[in-house]
Parts: structure tokens; C-alpha cells; sequence
């Protein structure tokens, strides 16, 4: 496909969006922006986002990815209370820390688990065009918003992981505009990181 046609194409779907999936992917975005900022509002705006999917989804009949966004909205519900309560403990915020050792490497464990068994029966059970890609977005996804309701600040390149290929298996299906949309998500993924860390290392400094 030549540059002409990718812009073409991407401009008329983003030009045919519907108003809810409009305000879903600002919704979206401006969740994204209030984690990176470590934002409380990061979660009611991941809420949101969720329950506009759902509507998207049921109309849809894409009923894996509402069960998955079942998933999102209990973690996101739990990370927003998380947070205020971590917070109230004490004076400061909820401190941005690392997730390593056998933590880090049961969380890739059962991840390489649930995405064997999803890809397994997407592809038993399912016309899913790429059961196995699609798997492994799905379940990065849920290891990286634990991370996220944690403040690990691994969640950002597990988050990075999941754009990227998001953003490839978007292109390769044609969802060109989707396919940019993750692009900035990349984007976002990696600003997060830098901010985060440079929040670690203030508070190593001030220690």
C-alpha cells in the first residue's frame, strides 16, 4: 500500500467514526495522560472509557473483548481505591516502585499460560484471523494494568510491548486508524516510563 492510500483510508475512518467511539478513544487518551501525570483522574477516566467500550462491543458482538473490559473495569475500580487509601496512609502520594525478582518472572509465567490457553481456544472455537497475537495483547494488557494499580513502573514497558503489537496487528487487518492510535499510545507509553522514573529518582535523592 503506497503513503497516498494509507492516509486516504485512515483519514476517511477516522472522518466516519461514530460520536461514542470519538469520546471512547478521548476518553482513552486522556487516561493514558493522567497516568503519566500519576493522576488519581487516571482511573473515573479508564471507567468511562470502559463502559462507552461495552456499548461499542455489545453493539458489536465482540463479546471476548467485553469479558476482557469486565476484567479492566474491576482492576481499574481497584487501583482507584488502591490509590486513595495508599494515599491517605501517609503524607505522600503512592510511590512509584520496581517489580522484579520471582514476582516479575511469575507475572511472565503466567502471562506465556494464559496466552497459550486463550490462543488455544480462540483457535479451536473461534474464526479468529490471528488467535495467538490477539491472545497476547489481551493478557499483557491484564498483567500491565496490575502493574499500573501497583504503580510498578514496569507496567510502562509492558504497556509498550502491547502498543506495538496492537499497532501491527491493526495495520496488518487494515484498521489503519487504529493502527496510528497506538502509535501515540507507544508515544505515551514511553513518556510515561521517563516520568515515572524521573519521579523514582527525586524521591531516592530526598530519602
Amino acid at each position: 500500500m503506497d503513503v497516498w492510500n494509507f492516509v486516504q483510508e485512515t483519514a476517511n475512518y477516522a472522518l466516519g467514526l461514530k460520536a461514542i467511539e470519538f469520546v471512547g478513544m478521548v476518553f482513552g487518551l486522556l487516561c493514558v495522560w493522567f497516568l503519566i501525570q500519576q493522576n488519581i483522574l487516571t482511573w473515573p477516566m479508564g471507567i468511562i472509557y470502559i463502559i462507552i467500550s461495552f456499548v461499542i462491543f455489545l453493539k458489536a458482538k465482540l463479546y471476548a473483548d467485553f469479558l476482557l473490559h469486565i476484567v479492566f473495569l474491576v482492576l481499574n475500580i481497584y487501583g482507584w481505591y488502591y490509590w486513595v487509601s495508599s494515599s491517605n496512609q501517609s503524607e505522600d502520594q503512592l510511590p512509584v516502585t520496581h517489580f522484579r525478582g520471582l514476582s516479575m518472572a511469575g507475572l511472565i509465567l503466567l502471562s506465556a499460560v494464559g496466552v497459550y490457553l486463550s490462543g488455544r481456544l480462540l483457535e479451536e472455537y473461534t474464526d479468529a484471523s490471528l488467535p495467538y497475537w490477539d491472545s497476547t495483547t489481551s493478557i499483557l494488557s491484564i498483567g500491565a494494568m496490575w502493574l499500573t494499580v501497583k504503580k510498578k513502573i514496569e507496567n510502562w514497558a509492558i504497556w509498550l510491548i502491547v502498543n506495538i503489537l496492537a499497532m501491527g496487528i491493526y495495520y496488518y487487518k487494515g484498521i489503519y486508524f487504529y493502527s496510528i492510535l497506538y502509535l501515540i499510545y507507544t508515544g505515551m507509553a514511553i513518556a510515561g516510563y521517563i516520568a515515572w522514573r524521573r519521579t523514582m529518582n527525586q524521591d531516592l535523592e530526598t530519602a
